[in-house]
């Protein structure tokens, strides 16, 4: 163990693979049996951490994972050979020599990406497993859905590329059921148009965690790829599945490293944002921006200390955090703080802190630094 995982902890984030493990099943238990699960852990798995968070859906029943880079399917391999890999993301022409190293499925967007792959695999005499993506109206990535039979005949005519599935992605599921009924719509089009499709040896899927709330349960589609609700994150509509409850897997903790009482009309941190209009206990939190606390809670959040919400004072500051503590019966240096998650039976979610940084939770996962330990917590429960 290194010295630094020895240390006293300032500043963490709690994972409960269990829950984690749990909503797996629980999603699946929800779905049509047919239905494949594919496990998205791109970006160090929502900054859950790949190795651990994988590992613990193959022991879970994960069918395939989703990355978003050959790097991370690297990362991904480390765990073992003979997991399925999805690459969603395009690749550079430097990339295309390292697929076949990382036995991973790419995504096929382009007539320039069909010929690229298939040049490298047949000079490897081997076969490049594809997904032909088909933009629907994402506006990124995937062949326009009026041009992909040509895309999907390129890809049929060469030898040297396997077609492994066909997807699309939706825009805007968690926000607009009427646009992504578009979106369906348009993908059975373009399905209908590609000859011989052997469905029975195919992945075809379109849902993501929010899309699950409008699902088909028949016809084509036989996978669903999921990200943040595995996590215990529900999209901003609420609700997906009447059966699904998630858990919450991610919680974020720092701690108090001093009191101090305050007069009134003291100007606190940066730019004295802040002025106390009463005498005041304060305590300085040990961390900041630099841990994934945003600047933009400043004056605005609020973290829980002994079970009681205590307001943001002031700027947060790359490492020190100031907030209000009057109202508390009892603190000292040293007690935890709750940033994100539970506390005596209190609760600030992921939802409502992302809020106050006017943004979505998928960015705030990601925004929880490296120098934050996560620590994981294993046991299945209940």
């Amino acid at each position: 163990m290194s010295a630094q995982h020895q240390l006293p902890l300032r500043c963490w984030a709690e994972i409960d693979l269990g829950a984690l493990e749990r909503n797996l099943r629980h999603i699946r238990a929800s779905l049509p049996e047919h239905m494949r699960y594919v496990a998205v852990v791109k970006a160090d798995a929502y900054g859950h951490g790949l190795h651990q968070v994988a590992a613990r859906l193959m022991h879970a029943g994960a069918d395939l994972f989703a990355v978003a880079t050959l790097a991370e399917a690297a990362a991904l391999r480390e765990l073992g050979p003979g997991w399925p890999i999805l690459l969603l993301s395009p690749l550079v022409p430097d990339e295309d020599k390292l697929i076949l190293q990382q036995d991973v499925a790419v995504t096929v967007s382009s007539l320039d990406e069909v010929e690229r792959f298939s040049m490298v695999a047949a000079a490897a005499n081997q076969q490049i497993k594809v997904h032909l993506k088909i933009d629907t109206g994402m506006g990124r990535s995937g062949v326009w859905h009026e041009e992909a039979k040509v895309v999907f005949d390129a890809i049929v005519a060469a030898e040297s590329l396997a077609l492994a599935g066909i997807y699309t992605h939706y825009s805007s599921s968690d926000a607009d059921p009427a646009f992504t009924a578009t979106q369906r719509s348009r993908f059975r089009t373009a399905l209908d148009q590609l000859e011989g499709l052997d469905f029975d040896n195919l992945l075809i899927h379109a849902d993501n965690s929010a899309g699950l709330e409008t699902i088909e349960r028949a016809g084509p589609f036989n996978a669903v790829r999921i990200g943040l609700l595995q996590f215990g994150i529900l999209p901003r509509r609420g609700s997906l599945l009447a059966d699904v409850h998630p858990d919450p897997v991610f919680s974020f903790h720092t701690r108090v490293g001093l009191v101090k009482t305050l007069p009134a009309e003291t100007g606190i941190s940066y730019g004295q944002t802040h002025r106390l209009t009463r005498e005041s206990k304060v305590a300085v939190l040990t961390a900041g921006y630099g841990d994934g606390i945003p600047r933009s809670l400043s004056n605005t959040g609020e973290v829980l200390i002994a079970g009681q919400r205590c307001p943001i004072l002031g700027r947060v500051t790359m490492d020190q955090t100031i907030v209000d503590v009057t109202d508390l019966d009892s603190i000292a240096s040293g007690d935890r703080v709750t940033l994100i998650g539970k506390q005596n039976g209190a609760e600030i979610g992921i939802g409502e802190f992302s809020d106050w940084d006017g943004t979505i939770p998928w960015e705030t996962l990601c925004s929880v630094t490296k120098r934050v330990p996560r620590i994981y917590r294993t046991a299945l429960g209940q």
